[in-house]
C-alpha cells in the first residue's frame, strides 16, 4: 500500500507563558499526497505557520511543545519517518532537501550580508556535497526557470537591490535546488502585487507538475487558493473546519467560517454596502448577509487638491565629486485633481510609483519640478513652519503598522505624541480624553492606551495607526496600502472602519493599492498608474467594468478570483 507523501494524525501544538499554556493546533489530521497541492486556509491566528512548523522542527521550543501527535512523512526511498521523533542532525538532512519551505517574507528569510547567488549555492553544497564551481553552475539553471532577469547579475547582487518578486524567486530556486519530495509555501505571495502574484502562482504550479512534488500551500486568501490548489483544509482557532476539493469548497461550502471567507471579498460586494467579517456568521443570532449601510458619501465638484506637471527624480550615480550624473524618474509628470469628500483609488504594480506620489503630497519627499496645489495653496513652495500647519491637514497611513509605530511607546503616547507636536489638546486631561476617544472610534477599547504595540494584532495595529493619523482632525488621508498584507475578515473590518470615518468626518482620501477589487470597493474615481504615469483614469465602475488600457485589463485578469 502506497503512503501519503504526509500524514498529520492528532496533532496538537501549545505555547507556554506564566499565564499557562496556550493551545495554537488542537487535534488537527490530514494528508498531503504526492504529486497534488493542498491548500491549508484561515485568517491570521488559526494556525496554519504553527502547523507548517511543526513539520520542519522550527518551532521556538520552549516555550512551544507538541504535546500530542505524529507527522509521518514518507522519504524518498519509500519509508516513513516520524518528523517529531527525529534527532537534531536527522532533521538537518531532511530540511531544505527532502523538505523545503518558502517562507512569506522574503526579505527577512534572506541574509542580507550574503549575495543571493551564493545563499542558493550554500544549500547544495551543504545537501549535495558539490564544490562551489559545480553548485554555481546549478543556481544559474535555477535562476533561469524561475524567470529572472540576467541570472549572472542578480547571483552577485545582495537582497536588497531586488524587487519582492525577484526575491520571492531566489527563494523559490532556493527552495527547489535540491528537488524537495514535499515543498511548504507559507504565505508567498500575500504583499505583492496582482501580476507578480499570479506569476508566482503559475511559477509553483508549473514546478510541481514538471517534478511531481506534494505542495502544501498556505494561504488566507480564497482567490489564490481557486488559482493552484487541488484540495482545501479550512482552518479555524487551531481546528479543523472542513475540508475537501476546491471546487466542493467554492460551490457548496458547508461551514459557516468557510463561508465568511469567501463573503469577506470586497469583490463581491458593490460601493455603499458594509462588508461581512466572521463574527458576522460565527456568532450565533447575527445575520450572515451585511445591510446596505451607504457608508461612502458622494463627492462633490470642489477641487481639494491639483498635481500639475509633477515629476519626481532621484539619483542613481554621482561622480567623485559628489554630483549626480544619473536619475531615475518615480515621477513622470502627472497631472490629476482630488475632489473634496472623494476617495480617488491609486492603482498599479510596485515600483510604478504610487507610494512615491502619495509621500510627495506631505512633501515627505520633495519634488523635482510641478506644483501641487492645496486649497488654492501651492505646497511645493511652503516654508517648513507652513509645512507643519498644512501636515495637520493632510495625514498618512502606512503600509506596515508595526514598522511605523514606536516600540517603546505605548499606544495611547503613540496617538497623542501629533496632537502635542500640532499644538492640539496641550494639558494631559485633554490629551488622554482625546485619546480615548479616538481609540473608540476606531473600536478599540480606551485601556487599550496603556499597551505597547507589539501586544495587538496586525489588524489592531492598523487601527491605532489610523487613530493616531486622525488626532490632527485631517481633511486629506493618504492610505498607502493600508490593507495589503491583511487577511480578508481584518481587511473587512479596517475598510468598513474607514468608510465609516470618511462619513462621519467628511474625509477626502488618495487610496493606494495594487488589489483593483479593494480599490473599486472604496472609490469614487480610479487613477492607474505605470511607470511613473498616469495611464487612465475614470469612474471606479467604468474602469473595472470596461478599461480602455491594456495595462488596466492585465491588471484586472490577474486579480483571483473564488470562480473556477
Amino acid at each position: 500500500m502506497q503512503h501519503p507523501l504526509l500524514q498529520i494524525k492528532n496533532l496538537s501544538v501549545e505555547f507556554h507563558s506564566e499565564n499557562g499554556a496556550v493551545a495554537a493546533v488542537n487535534d488537527i489530521s490530514f494528508t498531503v499526497n504526492k504529486g497534488e497541492i493542498l491548500a491549508l486556509v484561515g485568517e491570521s491566528g488559526s494556525g496554519k505557520s504553527v502547523t507548517a512548523l511543526s513539520i520542519l522542527q522550527l518551532l521556538p521550543i520552549p516555550p512551544a511543545k507538541i504535546s500530542s501527535g505524529s507527522l509521518l512523512f514518507t522519504a524518498p526511498g519509500g519509508h516513513q519517518i516520524d518528523l517529531v521523533q527525529l534527532d537534531a542532525r536527522s532533521m538537518q538532512n531532511l530540511r531544505g532537501n527532502a523538505i523545503s519551505m518558502i517562507f512569506q517574507e522574503p526579505m527577512t528569510s534572506l541574509n542580507p550580508v550574503m549575495t543571493c547567488g551564493k545563499q542558493v549555492a550554500e544549500v547544495l553544497i551543504r545537501h549535495k556535497g558539490l564544490t562551489p564551481s559545480a553548485a554555481k553552475t546549478i543556481v544559474l539553471q535555477w535562476f533561469e526557470k524561475v524567470q529572472l532577469p540576467n541570472p549572472q547579475q542578480l547571483y552577485n547582487r545582495y537582497p536588497h537591490a531586488l524587487s519582492g518578486g525577484q526575491k520571492q524567486r531566489v527563494m523559490i530556486a532556493m527552495a527547489m535546488c535540491c528537488e524537495p519530495s514535499l515543498l511548504i509555501c507559507d504565505e508567498p505571495t500575500t504583499a505583492l502585487d496582482v501580476t507578480v502574484q499570479q506569476r508566482i502562482l503559475q511559477l509553483i504550479r508549473s514546478l510541481q507538475q514538471e517534478r511531481g512534488m506534494g505542495v502544501l500551500f498556505i494561504t488566507h486568501d480564497l482567490g489564490v487558493v481557486s488559482q493552484i490548489a487541488d484540495r482545501v483544509v479550512i482552518m479555524y482557532k487551531g481546528a479543523i473546519m472542513e475540508e475537501g476539493s476546491v471546487r466542493s469548497i467554492f460551490s457548496e461550502a458547508r461551514h459557516p467560517y468557510t463561508k465568511a471567507l469567501i463573503a469577506c471579498r470586497p469583490a463581491l460586494h458593490p460601493k455603499g454596502v458594509r462588508l461581512p467579517v466572521v463574527a458576522d456568521f460565527m456568532q450565533p443570532g447575527k445575520p450572515p448577509h451585511p445591510p446596505a449601510v451607504p457608508l461612502a458619501q458622494e463627492s462633490c465638484s470642489d477641487v481639494l487638491v491639483t498635481i500639475k506637471n509633477l515629476s519626481v527624480q532621484f539619483p542613481t550615480r554621482r561622480n567623485w565629486l559628489g554630483s549626480v550624473t544619473a536619475n531615475t524618474t518615480a515621477v513622470d509628470r502627472v497631472n490629476l485633481e482630488l475632489f473634496k469628500g472623494e476617495t480617488l483609488g491609486l492603482v498599479g504594480e510596485s515600483g510604478c510609483g504610487k507610494t512615491t506620489l502619495g509621500r510627495t503630497l506631505l512633501r515627505l519627499i520633495e519634488p523635482t519640478s510641478g506644483q501641487i496645489i492645496y486649497n488654492d495653496k501651492d505646497i511645493t513652495a511652503l516654508s517648513k513652519t507652513e509645512l507643519k500647519e498644512l501636515r495637520k491637514n493632510v495625514q498618512l497611513v502606512f503600509q506596515d503598522p508595526y514598522s511605523s509605530l514606536n516600540p517603546r511607546l505605548t499606544i495611547g503616547a503613540a496617538i497623542a505624541e501629533p496632537m502635542q507636536a500640532g499644538g492640539i489638546a496641550h494639558d494631559k486631561k485633554a490629551q488622554k480624553a482625546k485619546v480615548s476617544e479616538l481609540l473608540e472610534r476606531v473600536n478599540l477599547p480606551a485601556s487599550a492606551a496603556n499597551r505597547y504595540p507589539h501586544q495587538f494584532s496586525g489588524g489592531q495595529r492598523q487601527r491605532i495607526v489610523i487613530a493616531r493619523a486622525l488626532s490632527l482632525n485631517p481633511t486629506l488621508l493618504v492610505c498607502d496600502e493600508s490593507v495589503s498584507a491583511l487577511d480578508v475578515s481584518v481587511q473587512a473590518q479596517v475598510l468598513n472602519l474607514l468608510n465609516e470615518l470618511k462619513r462621519d468626518m467628511n474625509l477626502t482620501m488618495l487610496f493606494i493599492s495594487h488589489d483593483l477589487s479593494v480599490v473599486r470597493y472604496m472609490s469614487h474615481r480610479i487613477a492607474v498608474m505605470q511607470q511613473g504615469k498616469i495611464v487612465e483614469i475614470g469612474d471606479a465602475e467604468t474602469i473595472y467594468l470596461r478599461p480602455s488600457s491594456p495595462y488596466t485589463a492585465q491588471l484586472l485578469a490577474a486579480i483571483p478570483s473564488v470562480h473556477r
